[in-house]
């Protein structure tokens, strides 16, 4: 077997293999020559090659969404590194395992003028869990850095950073290992599974008529489906989901906003909870957020291992459990409280069921026109990736098949690296893997088909309107040459050359039969990754969107 010369190179790979880091993305340089010679030749590893570092974290990103194993990511030195830093971000918020591994100059080189230098050390300290500064030489010190930083890594469920100074020569081989890195172990300690003081908690719940349950970013199958059950029987629960919760049941309420919009202050007090429970990531509605914020409830409880985000200002208690573990023991202690709330609340939402499904049968070829025939003829036990912006807000106000699982970057909710992610979910998946996309992330992010590794199966539905759709649904839109230019950032581009020039099928419609049409074609095709591309009106979108909630009441 060859290894890197660089004792330091050695003790990294090693420990890396030893705590079952199995896929490694490297970006191709000169200073992190030893680390790519010893990963990629190790027998234990899964290697890619990425050249973009921004495209090449999401890919990361998106494996470890998948795999919920910490998936690693190599770089050079200098600028390479910084790159690394919106999907850094990403996986900090959306609590995801990533490793950073990156090259770096010695101290001496650092600040003098040498090239590709930058002040490495701690550079993600702001948003990662753990930072491992190492020094030059092998040593004992290092090796109880590098596993800490692994073990911090699964842990807390975030990224963190192992920066290694190289000198030259780089790319010398050994046959032999000079070093015997020391493993450590951690001991896993997830969460409580009892609630401390559970009387007081049984008594507020008890008491309470009206019991809001929110849920966020959540993995598939991760409630039992006997609290699920106890869940939708109370009545005086409500239980609001969004797309990325994966959680379903016919009497919770899966599009927030189809509820909420239409409501005057008087529906608000109505609807405001005694308790406020939540679990899960982030929160797409930013209504649901306004409302919380104004009509605050007495308690705020949030479910959570790791981290309890006060968004509604009125955080009350975080449980550090998993939500499981929490409500099978208040259930076990409680009972159905009697309330109308549920009853009251459900024949609201389902009104508005009706009312949605009048109006999509009737509205002319839009955005919103497209996600109904787009989610509608998604394969069922497939997987849904959605960019943010305006996809993922249209993605929650349409029914989904609850055998699709869904994902979505909404730790930071940014347009940068959603392609590359979906493409990254798509290798860590078995799943068949569709990624629904607007025009300007996808083309923020085009660097993502330079990648070898796409599945032959792998679908991208690319919904071009021209331009930043979100920003004429928002409060301030107005029809002028600054608003065009600098906010919405018309255009007139498109993704068939893209498409051409990475070999993947193209496929294009711009009304309702060709839509048809063209979605027959990219799911009879799988011998090749394919796009297909929906042109859809600029000016009407909006209008389109904003008469729905009207219509609504």
């Amino acid at each position: 077997m060859i290894y890197p010369k660089i004792p330091l190179a050695q003790s990294i790979i090693e420990i890396c293999s030893a705590k079952g880091i199995t896929n490694i993305i490297i970006s191709p340089g000169s200073r992190n020559a030893p680390l790519t010679i010893g990963f990629a030749q190790h027998p234990n590893f899964t290697c890619y090659s990425i050249a973009d570092e921004r495209s090449a974290a999401f890919f990361a990103l998106g494996i470890a969404q998948q795999t919920k194993n910490p998936t690693a990511i190599v770089c050079t030195s200098g600028s390479a590194l910084l790159n690394y830093y919106p999907a850094v971000a990403e996986a900090f918020y959306s609590q995801i395992p990533l490793i950073v591994i990156s090259a770096d100059r010695p101290q001496s080189k650092i600040d003098i003028g040498d090239g590709q230098t930058i002040r490495q050390e701690n550079v993600f300290q702001n948003h990662s869990v753990f930072n491992a500064n190492l020094t030059e030489e092998a040593s004992d010190e290092n090796d109880l850095k590098i596993n800490k930083a692994i073990e911090t890594a699964i842990l807390q469920k975030g990224p963190v950073h192992i920066n290694a100074p190289f000198e030259e020569p780089l790319y010398e081989t050994v046959s032999e290992l000079s070093v015997q890195p020391k493993i450590t172990h951690s001991e896993e300690i997830i969460g409580t599974k009892t609630i401390e003081n559970i009387a007081d908690f049984v008594s507020i719940w008890n008491s309470a008529k009206r019991k809001l349950i929110m849920v966020g970013v959540n993995d598939a199958n991760a409630i039992d489906q006997e609290i699920i059950d106890n869940l939708a029987k109370d009545p005086s629960v409500v239980v609001l989901t969004e797309t990325t919760s994966n959680l379903h049941h016919p009497d919770f309420i899966n599009s927030i906003d189809t509820l909420i919009t239409p409501f005057d202050d008087a529906d608000f007090k109505e609807l405001n909870p005694d308790i406020l429970v939540t679990f899960g990531g982030m929160i797409v509605s930013k209504r649901i957020k306004a409302f919380l914020r104004k009509h605050k409830p007495k308690e705020h409880w949030h479910i959570d291992t790791l981290r309890a985000y006060n968004t509604f200002n009125a955080l009350t208690h975080h449980f550090v459990m998993q939500p499981n573990n929490f409500f099978k023991e208040l259930m076990s202690k409680t009972e159905h409280t009697k309330s109308k709330y549920a009853e009251k609340i459900g024949k609201i939402y389902n009104f508005r069921k009706i009312r949605r499904n009048e109006y999509l049968k009737k509205i002319p070829f839009s955005d919103f026109k497209v996600f109904e025939k787009v989610i509608d003829s998604l394969p069922k036990n497939s997987q849904l990736q959605i960019s943010n912006s305006s996809a993922i807000r249209y993605a929650q106000l349409i029914h989904i098949d609850p055998s699709i699982e869904v994902f979505c970057n909404r730790g930071t909710s940014g347009i940068d690296g959603s392609t590359s992610t979906a493409i990254g979910a798509s290798v860590g998946s078995q799943k068949q893997n569709i990624f629904v996309t607007g025009d300007i992330s996808f083309l923020y992010d085009s660097n993502a088909l330079w990648n070898a590794y796409i599945p032959k199966n792998f679908k991208i539905i690319l919904i071009n309107n021209g331009g930043g759709g979100i920003f004429r649904i928002l409060p301030g839109h107005e029809e002028k040459p600054v608003f065009n230019t600098y906010f919405e950032t018309s255009h007139h581009l498109t993704a068939e050359h893209l498409a051409k020039m990475y070999q993947f099928n193209y496929l294009k419609a711009s009304d309702t039969e060709s839509l048809e049409k063209g979605i027959t074609a990219l799911y009879s095709q799988n011998d090749t990754p394919a796009i297909l591309e929906i042109f859809t009106p600029t000016t009407e979108n909006d209008v389109v969107l904003k008469q729905y909630f009207k219509e609504l009441v």
